[in-house]
């Protein structure tokens, strides 16, 4: 136990994507308050390449840096709760998707598909800020 206590302790402190697990309608709240778009991890428990972005890019520390400062992240698990609901409302069939959300509209403004690097990532939010003129 000491050691997961540890654990843990050493992952926050990385500096990766810290990611927000409160309801839907509280993330848009936040959102529309701090004037930022939602980043939005759709996953399930199964997916080997979500698996991979939460161990090997979510982590990164350039990347948590941009994101955090930019976006209110989120992610869901498509197959329980509040997650079923949202794969219906966005339409999500394959895992992982990553979406960039304007909370005022509720309407995506920029999308991927599978894994990607946290250089594509980056490449990803700066493409969805311009799009959005928040």
């Amino acid at each position: 136990m000491i050691l997961l206590v540890g654990w843990q302790f050493t992952y926050a402190q990385s500096g990766g994507i810290d990611f927000d697990s409160p309801k839907w309608k509280e993330v848009l709240k936040k959102a529309k308050e701090e004037n930022k778009l939602i980043f939005f991890d759709a996953y399930t428990t199964w997916c080997s390449p979500c698996l991979k972005l939460q161990n090997q890019v979510f982590p990164d520390r350039a990347l948590g840096e941009y994101y955090n400062r930019n976006f209110i992240n989120v992610k869901f698990d498509m197959e329980k709760g509040e997650g079923v609901i949202l794969s219906r409302k966005y339409a999500i069939q394959v895992y992982p998707t990553l979406l960039f959300i304007d909370p005022r509209t509720e309407r995506v403004v920029n999308h991927a598909i599978g894994f990607k690097s946290p250089e594509q990532l980056l490449q990803l939010a700066e493409q969805a800020i311009s799009r959005a003129n928040l």
